[in-house]
Protein backbone atom coordinates (compact mmCIF):
# COMPACT_ATOMS: atom_id res chain seq x y z
CA UNK A 1 0.00 0.00 0.00
CA UNK A 2 1.33 3.42 -0.98
CA UNK A 3 0.26 5.21 2.21
CA UNK A 4 2.08 8.45 1.39
CA UNK A 5 0.51 8.57 -2.08
CA UNK A 6 -2.93 7.87 -0.62
CA UNK A 7 -2.49 10.65 1.96
CA UNK A 8 -1.57 13.11 -0.80
CA UNK A 9 -4.18 12.18 -3.39
CA UNK A 10 -7.05 10.91 -1.21
CA UNK A 11 -6.44 12.39 2.25
CA UNK A 12 -9.95 12.23 3.72
CA UNK A 13 -10.65 8.68 2.57
CA UNK A 14 -7.25 7.57 3.85
CA UNK A 15 -7.70 9.29 7.20
CA UNK A 16 -11.09 7.61 7.61
CA UNK A 17 -9.48 4.21 7.13
CA UNK A 18 -6.65 5.01 9.56
CA UNK A 19 -9.00 6.33 12.25
CA UNK A 20 -10.88 3.04 12.16
CA UNK A 21 -7.95 0.63 11.90
CA UNK A 22 -4.71 2.32 13.02
CA UNK A 23 -5.29 5.62 14.83
CA UNK A 24 -1.56 5.88 15.61
CA UNK A 25 0.29 4.69 12.51
CA UNK A 26 3.98 4.52 11.59
CA UNK A 27 4.43 6.44 8.31
CA UNK A 28 7.11 8.02 6.15
CA UNK A 29 7.11 11.82 6.32
CA UNK A 30 7.44 14.23 3.41
CA UNK A 31 11.19 13.68 3.12
CA UNK A 32 11.09 9.97 3.96
CA UNK A 33 11.83 10.24 7.68
CA UNK A 34 9.81 7.91 9.94
CA UNK A 35 7.02 9.46 11.99
CA UNK A 36 3.92 8.54 13.99
CA UNK A 37 0.63 9.77 12.48
CA UNK A 38 -2.23 10.41 14.94
CA UNK A 39 -5.75 10.67 13.47
CA UNK A 40 -8.51 10.52 16.13
CA UNK A 41 -9.98 13.77 17.46
CA UNK A 42 -9.52 13.14 21.18
CA UNK A 43 -5.94 11.97 20.72
CA UNK A 44 -5.02 14.86 18.40
CA UNK A 45 -6.58 17.54 20.62
CA UNK A 46 -4.90 16.15 23.72
CA UNK A 47 -1.53 15.87 21.97
CA UNK A 48 -1.69 19.46 20.68
CA UNK A 49 -1.63 20.64 24.29
CA UNK A 50 0.77 18.00 25.67
CA UNK A 51 4.04 19.58 26.91
CA UNK A 52 5.83 16.27 26.32
CA UNK A 53 5.56 16.94 22.59
CA UNK A 54 8.14 19.57 21.70
CA UNK A 55 8.46 21.77 18.61
CA UNK A 56 12.16 22.34 19.26
CA UNK A 57 14.33 20.26 16.92
CA UNK A 58 16.94 19.75 19.65
CA UNK A 59 14.55 17.13 21.02
CA UNK A 60 14.57 15.10 17.79
CA UNK A 61 16.42 11.80 17.86
CA UNK A 62 19.43 11.36 15.61
CA UNK A 63 18.15 11.29 12.04
CA UNK A 64 14.51 11.71 13.10
CA UNK A 65 14.11 15.08 11.39
CA UNK A 66 15.32 15.70 7.87
CA UNK A 67 12.93 18.44 6.84
CA UNK A 68 13.63 21.55 4.80
CA UNK A 69 16.74 23.22 6.17
CA UNK A 70 16.40 26.93 6.89
CA UNK A 71 19.17 29.27 8.01
CA UNK A 72 18.94 30.43 11.67
CA UNK A 73 17.72 33.86 10.55
CA UNK A 74 14.54 32.22 9.21
CA UNK A 75 14.33 29.14 11.43
CA UNK A 76 14.32 30.83 14.87
CA UNK A 77 10.56 31.18 14.88
CA UNK A 78 7.48 30.14 16.82
CA UNK A 79 7.09 26.89 14.86
CA UNK A 80 10.36 25.63 16.32
CA UNK A 81 10.03 26.90 19.89
CA UNK A 82 8.74 25.79 23.27
CA UNK A 83 8.19 27.95 26.36
CA UNK A 84 9.66 30.16 27.67
CA UNK A 85 10.99 31.55 24.36
CA UNK A 86 7.71 30.77 22.60
CA UNK A 87 5.74 32.57 25.34
CA UNK A 88 7.99 35.65 25.17
CA UNK A 89 7.82 36.07 21.40
CA UNK A 90 4.13 35.26 21.10
CA UNK A 91 3.37 37.93 23.71
CA UNK A 92 5.36 40.52 21.80
CA UNK A 93 3.61 39.96 18.47
CA UNK A 94 0.18 38.93 19.75
CA UNK A 95 -0.99 42.51 20.14
CA UNK A 96 -0.96 42.88 16.33
CA UNK A 97 -3.66 40.21 15.94
CA UNK A 98 -6.15 41.08 18.68
CA UNK A 99 -9.84 41.08 17.68
CA UNK A 100 -9.94 44.87 18.10
CA UNK A 101 -6.92 45.39 15.85
CA UNK A 102 -8.32 43.03 13.23
CA UNK A 103 -11.71 44.76 13.34
CA UNK A 104 -9.98 48.04 12.48
CA UNK A 105 -8.39 46.34 9.46
CA UNK A 106 -11.69 45.17 7.96
CA UNK A 107 -12.44 48.28 5.82
CA UNK A 108 -8.98 48.10 4.24
CA UNK A 109 -9.35 44.38 3.52
CA UNK A 110 -12.72 44.99 1.86
CA UNK A 111 -11.26 47.80 -0.28
CA UNK A 112 -8.49 45.49 -1.47
CA UNK A 113 -11.01 42.72 -2.24
CA UNK A 114 -13.16 45.14 -4.25
CA UNK A 115 -10.14 46.42 -6.18
CA UNK A 116 -9.16 42.88 -7.16
CA UNK A 117 -12.72 42.15 -8.30
CA UNK A 118 -12.85 45.45 -10.21
CA UNK A 119 -9.87 44.24 -12.25
CA UNK A 120 -11.85 41.20 -13.41
CA UNK A 121 -14.52 43.23 -15.18
CA UNK A 122 -18.20 42.35 -15.40
CA UNK A 123 -17.99 38.83 -16.81
CA UNK A 124 -15.57 36.23 -18.07
CA UNK A 125 -13.41 33.34 -16.89
CA UNK A 126 -10.58 33.53 -14.38
CA UNK A 127 -8.36 31.44 -12.16
CA UNK A 128 -9.75 32.65 -8.87
CA UNK A 129 -6.65 31.54 -6.96
CA UNK A 130 -4.29 33.66 -9.07
CA UNK A 131 -6.60 36.65 -9.46
CA UNK A 132 -8.21 36.82 -6.02
CA UNK A 133 -7.57 34.20 -3.32
CA UNK A 134 -3.77 34.60 -3.45
CA UNK A 135 -3.24 38.35 -3.97
CA UNK A 136 -5.73 39.35 -1.25
CA UNK A 137 -3.88 37.83 1.75
CA UNK A 138 -0.51 38.81 0.29
CA UNK A 139 -1.71 42.42 0.14
CA UNK A 140 -3.06 42.28 3.70
CA UNK A 141 0.11 40.80 5.21
CA UNK A 142 2.40 43.11 3.22
CA UNK A 143 0.40 46.12 4.40
CA UNK A 144 0.61 44.87 7.99
CA UNK A 145 4.38 44.38 7.85
CA UNK A 146 5.06 47.45 5.71
CA UNK A 147 6.42 45.57 2.67
CA UNK A 148 6.47 47.56 -0.60
CA UNK A 149 3.84 46.68 -3.22
CA UNK A 150 6.37 45.79 -5.90
CA UNK A 151 7.56 42.73 -3.94
CA UNK A 152 4.16 41.05 -3.52
CA UNK A 153 4.47 38.92 -6.65
CA UNK A 154 7.92 37.71 -5.54
CA UNK A 155 6.57 36.70 -2.16
CA UNK A 156 3.82 34.59 -3.66
CA UNK A 157 6.34 32.71 -5.84
CA UNK A 158 8.75 32.18 -2.94
CA UNK A 159 6.06 31.05 -0.50
CA UNK A 160 4.37 28.70 -2.98
CA UNK A 161 7.77 27.12 -3.70
CA UNK A 162 8.31 26.39 0.00
CA UNK A 163 4.76 25.12 0.62
CA UNK A 164 4.85 22.55 -2.16
CA UNK A 165 8.37 22.04 -3.57
CA UNK A 166 8.56 20.81 -7.16
CA UNK A 167 10.57 17.55 -7.23
CA UNK A 168 11.59 18.42 -10.80
CA UNK A 169 13.34 21.56 -9.52
CA UNK A 170 15.18 20.48 -6.35
CA UNK A 171 17.20 23.71 -6.25
CA UNK A 172 14.11 25.98 -6.28
CA UNK A 173 13.41 25.78 -2.54
CA UNK A 174 16.97 26.75 -1.66
CA UNK A 175 16.82 29.66 -4.08
CA UNK A 176 13.54 30.86 -2.56
CA UNK A 177 15.00 30.66 0.95
CA UNK A 178 18.05 32.66 -0.11
CA UNK A 179 15.93 35.28 -1.83
CA UNK A 180 13.64 35.73 1.18
CA UNK A 181 16.52 35.98 3.61
CA UNK A 182 18.28 38.59 1.47
CA UNK A 183 15.09 40.59 1.11
CA UNK A 184 14.20 40.63 4.82
CA UNK A 185 17.77 41.47 5.80
CA UNK A 186 17.74 44.47 3.47
CA UNK A 187 14.21 45.54 4.46
CA UNK A 188 14.98 45.43 8.18
CA UNK A 189 18.11 47.52 7.62
CA UNK A 190 16.04 50.04 5.62
CA UNK A 191 13.32 50.29 8.29
CA UNK A 192 15.92 50.80 10.97
CA UNK A 193 16.94 53.94 9.10
CA UNK A 194 13.40 54.91 8.08
CA UNK A 195 10.81 53.51 10.56
CA UNK A 196 7.15 53.71 9.55
CA UNK A 197 3.72 52.95 10.99
CA UNK A 198 3.80 49.18 10.47
CA UNK A 199 4.32 45.97 12.42
CA UNK A 200 7.87 45.34 11.23
CA UNK A 201 8.99 48.81 12.37
CA UNK A 202 7.35 48.13 15.75
CA UNK A 203 9.20 44.81 16.07
CA UNK A 204 12.50 46.48 15.16
CA UNK A 205 11.85 49.03 17.92
CA UNK A 206 11.31 46.17 20.37
CA UNK A 207 14.52 44.52 19.18
CA UNK A 208 16.60 47.70 19.45
CA UNK A 209 14.96 49.38 22.45
CA UNK A 210 15.61 48.97 26.14
CA UNK A 211 12.41 47.02 26.80
CA UNK A 212 11.72 45.37 30.13
CA UNK A 213 14.92 43.39 30.45
CA UNK A 214 15.00 40.08 28.59
CA UNK A 215 11.22 39.76 28.93
CA UNK A 216 10.55 42.20 26.10
CA UNK A 217 13.49 41.66 23.78
CA UNK A 218 14.02 39.96 20.45
CA UNK A 219 17.23 38.51 19.09
CA UNK A 220 18.20 39.53 15.56
CA UNK A 221 17.49 36.05 14.16
CA UNK A 222 14.19 36.01 16.08
CA UNK A 223 13.22 39.32 14.48
CA UNK A 224 13.95 38.17 10.92
CA UNK A 225 12.36 34.75 11.50
CA UNK A 226 9.23 36.33 12.95
CA UNK A 227 8.75 38.57 9.91
CA UNK A 228 9.24 35.53 7.65
CA UNK A 229 6.73 33.43 9.61
CA UNK A 230 4.06 36.15 9.69
CA UNK A 231 4.32 36.55 5.94
CA UNK A 232 4.46 32.84 5.01
CA UNK A 233 1.85 31.57 7.49
CA UNK A 234 -0.44 34.56 7.00
CA UNK A 235 -0.46 33.95 3.27
CA UNK A 236 -0.68 30.16 3.32
CA UNK A 237 -3.60 29.83 5.73
CA UNK A 238 -5.73 32.55 4.16
CA UNK A 239 -5.23 31.66 0.49
CA UNK A 240 -6.15 28.04 1.13
CA UNK A 241 -9.12 28.89 3.33
CA UNK A 242 -10.48 31.21 0.63
CA UNK A 243 -9.77 28.88 -2.28
CA UNK A 244 -11.01 25.73 -0.55
CA UNK A 245 -14.07 27.59 0.74
CA UNK A 246 -15.07 28.93 -2.67
CA UNK A 247 -14.56 25.50 -4.23
CA UNK A 248 -16.78 23.89 -1.58
CA UNK A 249 -19.53 26.44 -2.26
CA UNK A 250 -19.31 26.10 -6.03
CA UNK A 251 -19.77 22.33 -5.77
CA UNK A 252 -22.77 22.82 -3.45
CA UNK A 253 -25.06 25.36 -5.13
CA UNK A 254 -27.63 25.10 -2.33
CA UNK A 255 -25.05 26.31 0.21
CA UNK A 256 -23.98 29.10 -2.12
CA UNK A 257 -27.58 30.21 -2.60
CA UNK A 258 -28.18 30.18 1.14
CA UNK A 259 -25.29 32.57 1.78
CA UNK A 260 -26.54 34.89 -0.94
CA UNK A 261 -29.93 35.03 0.74
CA UNK A 262 -28.54 35.31 4.27
CA UNK A 263 -25.02 36.85 4.42
CA UNK A 264 -25.33 37.04 8.23
CA UNK A 265 -24.57 33.31 8.16
CA UNK A 266 -21.04 33.93 6.85
CA UNK A 267 -19.21 33.71 10.22
CA UNK A 268 -20.69 30.26 10.90
CA UNK A 269 -20.00 29.26 7.30
CA UNK A 270 -16.34 30.22 7.62
CA UNK A 271 -15.93 28.02 10.71
CA UNK A 272 -17.61 25.06 9.02
CA UNK A 273 -15.61 25.50 5.81
CA UNK A 274 -12.43 25.54 7.90
CA UNK A 275 -13.46 22.36 9.71
CA UNK A 276 -14.54 20.60 6.54
CA UNK A 277 -11.64 21.51 4.24
CA UNK A 278 -9.10 23.44 6.33
CA UNK A 279 -5.73 24.62 5.07
CA UNK A 280 -3.54 22.32 7.18
CA UNK A 281 -3.76 18.56 6.91
CA UNK A 282 -1.14 18.24 9.65
CA UNK A 283 -0.03 20.37 12.56
CA UNK A 284 3.65 21.30 12.68
CA UNK A 285 5.69 18.18 13.54
CA UNK A 286 6.48 17.49 17.17
CA UNK A 287 9.11 15.43 18.98
CA UNK A 288 8.47 13.25 22.02
CA UNK A 289 10.65 14.39 24.93
CA UNK A 290 10.10 11.08 26.72
CA UNK A 291 8.60 7.69 25.98
CA UNK A 292 4.85 8.23 25.81
CA UNK A 293 1.67 6.37 24.91
CA UNK A 294 -1.06 7.54 22.55
CA UNK A 295 -4.03 5.22 21.90
CA UNK A 296 -2.15 2.27 23.42
CA UNK A 297 0.85 2.82 21.12
CA UNK A 298 4.21 3.59 22.71
CA UNK A 299 6.17 6.35 21.00
CA UNK A 300 9.87 6.42 21.97
CA UNK A 301 11.55 9.63 23.06
CA UNK A 302 12.95 11.69 20.21
CA UNK A 303 10.64 10.33 17.52
CA UNK A 304 8.52 12.55 15.30
CA UNK A 305 4.78 12.84 15.85
CA UNK A 306 2.40 14.15 13.17
CA UNK A 307 -1.03 15.25 14.37
CA UNK A 308 -3.67 15.19 11.64
CA UNK A 309 -5.96 18.19 12.00
CA UNK A 310 -7.91 17.12 8.91
CA UNK A 311 -8.56 13.63 10.26
CA UNK A 312 -9.59 14.96 13.67
CA UNK A 313 -12.00 17.45 12.12
CA UNK A 314 -13.82 14.64 10.32
CA UNK A 315 -13.91 12.22 13.22
CA UNK A 316 -17.52 11.03 13.65
CA UNK A 317 -16.85 10.56 17.37
CA UNK A 318 -16.71 14.38 17.62
CA UNK A 319 -18.76 15.70 14.65
CA UNK A 320 -21.88 13.90 13.45
CA UNK A 321 -21.92 13.19 9.71
CA UNK A 322 -18.48 14.83 9.46
CA UNK A 323 -18.15 14.60 5.67
CA UNK A 324 -21.30 16.68 5.27
CA UNK A 325 -20.93 20.48 4.95
CA UNK A 326 -23.43 21.87 7.45
CA UNK A 327 -23.58 25.58 8.30
CA UNK A 328 -25.93 24.86 11.21
CA UNK A 329 -23.66 22.43 13.05
CA UNK A 330 -21.82 23.27 16.27
CA UNK A 331 -18.22 23.70 15.06
CA UNK A 332 -16.81 24.65 18.46
CA UNK A 333 -13.64 22.73 19.16
CA UNK A 334 -12.63 22.24 15.53
CA UNK A 335 -8.87 22.07 15.12
CA UNK A 336 -8.34 23.69 11.71
CA UNK A 337 -6.25 26.45 13.29
CA UNK A 338 -4.74 24.35 16.06
CA UNK A 339 -5.25 24.16 19.81
CA UNK A 340 -3.31 24.95 22.97
CA UNK A 341 -0.37 27.35 23.25
CA UNK A 342 0.46 26.93 19.55
CA UNK A 343 -3.04 27.90 18.37
CA UNK A 344 -2.72 30.00 15.21
CA UNK A 345 -1.65 33.50 16.24
CA UNK A 346 -3.26 35.04 13.17
CA UNK A 347 -6.59 33.19 13.48
CA UNK A 348 -8.69 36.38 13.97
CA UNK A 349 -7.14 37.92 10.85
CA UNK A 350 -7.56 34.73 8.78
CA UNK A 351 -11.23 34.49 9.74
CA UNK A 352 -11.82 38.14 8.82
CA UNK A 353 -10.08 37.76 5.46
CA UNK A 354 -12.11 34.70 4.49
CA UNK A 355 -15.40 36.22 5.59
CA UNK A 356 -14.71 39.47 3.70
CA UNK A 357 -13.42 37.65 0.62
CA UNK A 358 -16.57 35.52 0.37
CA UNK A 359 -18.88 38.46 1.07
CA UNK A 360 -17.26 40.63 -1.62
CA UNK A 361 -17.35 37.79 -4.14
CA UNK A 362 -21.04 37.05 -3.55
CA UNK A 363 -21.95 40.74 -3.61
CA UNK A 364 -20.19 41.25 -6.93
CA UNK A 365 -21.08 38.19 -8.97
CA UNK A 366 -24.66 37.01 -9.29
CA UNK A 367 -23.46 34.16 -11.47
CA UNK A 368 -20.45 32.12 -10.36
CA UNK A 369 -19.79 28.58 -11.55
CA UNK A 370 -16.84 26.19 -11.84
CA UNK A 371 -15.34 26.13 -15.33
CA UNK A 372 -13.85 22.65 -14.76
CA UNK A 373 -15.17 19.73 -12.75
CA UNK A 374 -11.85 18.24 -11.59
CA UNK A 375 -9.88 20.48 -9.22
CA UNK A 376 -6.08 20.29 -9.09
CA UNK A 377 -4.83 20.05 -5.51
CA UNK A 378 -1.32 20.72 -4.28
CA UNK A 379 0.82 17.61 -4.02
CA UNK A 380 1.51 17.94 -0.31
CA UNK A 381 1.22 15.86 2.85
CA UNK A 382 0.92 19.01 4.93
CA UNK A 383 -1.15 21.61 3.09
CA UNK A 384 -4.57 21.15 1.47
CA UNK A 385 -4.93 23.77 -1.23
CA UNK A 386 -5.87 24.24 -4.86
CA UNK A 387 -3.31 24.99 -7.54
CA UNK A 388 -6.00 26.78 -9.53
CA UNK A 389 -9.74 27.36 -9.49
CA UNK A 390 -11.16 28.23 -12.88
CA UNK A 391 -14.58 29.89 -12.68
CA UNK A 392 -17.04 31.57 -15.03
CA UNK A 393 -18.54 34.73 -13.53
CA UNK A 394 -20.97 37.51 -14.31
CA UNK A 395 -21.72 40.65 -12.35
CA UNK A 396 -24.97 40.71 -10.43
CA UNK A 397 -27.65 42.68 -12.28
CA UNK A 398 -29.14 45.59 -10.31
CA UNK A 399 -32.83 45.29 -9.45
CA UNK A 400 -35.18 47.49 -11.51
Amino acid sequence: MDLQGDLIHHPHETYLRLRDTAPVQRVAGATGEPAWLVTRYDDVRSALADPRLSLDKVNAAQGAHRGLSLPPALDTNLLNMDPPDHTRIRRLVGRAFTPRRVEAMRPGIRRTADELLDALGTEGRTDLIASYAAPLPIAVICDLLGIPDDHRRDFRVWTDTLIAPDPRRPQAAGQAIGAMLAFFTELIAHKRRHPADDLLSDLIAVRDGDGDGDRDRLGEDELTSLAFLILAAGYENAVQLIGNGVHALLTRPDHLARLRLDPSKLPEAVEELARHEGPALLAIRRFATEDMTIADVTIPAGETVLLSLAAANRDPARFSHPDRLDFDRDTSGHLALGHGIHYCLGAPLARAEVEIALAALLDRFGSLAPAETEPRWRRSLRARGLLELLVDYKTAQPLT
